[in-house]
């Protein structure tokens, strides 16, 4: 019953909006959404103010600890559980504002869902499994529906199990028909919740590359999961911890980091933009701030004996720079400017870096290896100049 309530209507009035349109803009928006729960003990708040945006064409997964918020973010996304507040954007609709019919109408043209425990109907074969989200939103006509369905379970290599019952079939190849099921209508979005939580390993792969086949189809993949071994094969992570985003280029840069040390340097952080040929750091200067590029390009300059520059090297998005003057407390022993376009950083203040390094053995060993590896390039450098 809970996959028929997905795309039930009470009515034939019910508008559908128009199939989402891809761009360059994001498919998908997040703002200031909070998600609140009542219970005996009072009020819960699992989502906090979360903004977020999703590409189209991306396969994006979405990770945190148990408890942090994930499946109630995406299920903010589908519909299946309304925001407390905030605003809910994919493509033109506003999904925070439908009724339970208008959503309905809308979600079965536009989504399609995997659940982590498949969520087939035990009574119907998997040939009519597919078929229902089609009957439902009336799309294709009674024969194209039936030979869409055979073309889908082909797809997924189950087409000699058509008119066999869920219950006939192994865990993995109830994901399979799962998946299939979600692409009836062949919708722009994916989304799916720990859809390899209850398959083994090799199943778990094969249902993977399924995913990656789609994105790379042109579905957009909004995928939970709790394994770091796929997560790390998606187009880009969004990290929940405590019902909030981390930023993501902290993330990248301090992966060794926890969780929570990750969002409290999210809450620390400062952006700064820089002109184009502007100093971020000055070479002789004491270091102030750990700085994570974000947009644009640096260069990193020394001093040759003549006075002249030379550029050591050339760093973009994702990585950071500022690292060696703060943990050995030198002066600066380069000059790092943007480059011929805007830069733009996130930067972490001395004393919140230096705390961070101490709270984390694993980073401070990370950072140290970076240092000496620079270090070595920049006299390398300045010998050859």
């Amino acid at each position: 019953m809970f996959f028929q309530n997905l795309f039930r209507r009470k009515d034939k009035q019910v508008v559908v909006p128009d199939p989402i349109k891809a761009g360059e803009q994001p498919l998908i928006r997040l703002r200031k959404v909070v998600k609140t729960f009542k219970n005996a003990a009072g009020e819960f708040v699992v989502l906090k103010g979360i903004d977020a945006d999703f590409y189209p064409g991306e396969f994006i997964g979405v990770i945190g600890k148990s408890g942090s918020g994930k499946s109630t973010l995406i299920n903010m996304i589908t519909g299946i559980d309304r925001p407390s507040s905030g605003e809910i954007y994919v493509g033109e609709a506003a999904v925070h504002t439908m009724t339970e019919n208008e959503m309905a109408a809308w979600r079965g043209i536009n989504l399609g869902i995997v659940f982590q425990f498949f969520q087939l109907l035990p009574t119907l074969s998997l040939l009519e499994n597919i078929m229902l989200p089609m009957d439902f939103c009336n799309k294709y006509s009674p024969r194209e529906r039936r030979e869409r369905a055979r073309n889908l379970l082909e797809m997924v290599e189950m087409q000699d199990h058509a008119d066999k019952l869920p219950s006939a079939i192994s865990g993995g190849q109830q994901q399979r028909v799962a998946i299939a099921r979600a692409l009836a209508n062949d919708p722009p979005i994916i989304i799916a919740d720990e859809p390899t939580g209850n398959l083994d390993s090799r199943t778990s792969e094969a249902i993977f590359t399924m995913f990656e086949n789609l994105a790379k189809q042109g579905k957009t993949i909004v995928m939970v999961t709790h394994d770091s071994s796929l997560a790390r094969r998606v187009n880009r992570t969004i990290l929940i911890a405590d019902g909030e985003v981390v930023n993501e280029w902290v993330a990248h840069a301090l992966p060794t980091l926890t969780h929570q040390q990750m969002l409290e340097a999210t809450h620390l952080l400062e952006p700064i933009r820089y002109a184009p040929g502007q100093k971020i750091i000055q070479e002789g200067h004491p270091g102030e701030y750990f700085y994570i590029i974000t947009e644009g390009f640096v260069e990193v300059a020394l001093k040759r004996s003549d006075g002249s520059d030379v550029i050591v090297s050339r760093m973009g998005p994702g990585q950071y720079v500022g690292e060696i003057e703060i943990v050995q407390g030198d002066h600066a022993i380069a000059t790092v400017r943007a480059a011929e376009t805007p830069v733009e950083v996130i930067a972490l203040e001395r004393e919140q870096f230096i705390r961070l390094m101490s709270e984390s053995e694993a980073t401070r060993k990370a950072i140290e290896t970076v240092i000496k590896a620079r270090r070595s390039e920049n006299l390398a450098a300045r010998k050859s100049g």
